[in-house]
């Protein structure tokens, strides 16, 4: 999985114009983030018209604020630099809670 450098929305969206992806909003220290690390390469296994990025929440706090993501784990999802659906919320989250979330997107 890419991790995401430090960047604003601006930047974000300027890097994610070309393809579909899912963004990851994490950090090393939430213990719900840690639950679903695991099953993320699975996730990603099973969608692979995504490229998934890890935003470490800390290092992109600004980024965080500007998309209001204020609780993590959280999942964005962007096609061609649009946002078309987001999970974002402090819960924890399941590998099937993160897939339905996925097959919910609109096709394109």
């Amino acid at each position: 999985m890419e991790e995401l450098p430090i960047m604003n929305q601006d930047q974000l969206e300027t890097h994610l114009q070309d393809g579909k992806y899912i963004l990851f909003f994490t950090a090393g220290w939430c213990p719900d983030c840690n639950f679903i690390k695991p099953f993320m390469p699975l996730i990603e296994k099973d969608f692979p018209e995504y490229t998934f990025i890890k935003v470490d929440r800390d290092d992109n706090i600004d980024l965080c604020k500007e998309l209001d993501v204020f609780g993590i784990p959280s999942f964005i999802a962007y096609d061609h630099g649009t946002e078309i659906g987001r999970l974002v919320n402090k819960a924890r989250k399941t590998q099937a809670e993160v897939e339905t979330f996925i097959e919910s997107l609109p096709a394109k």
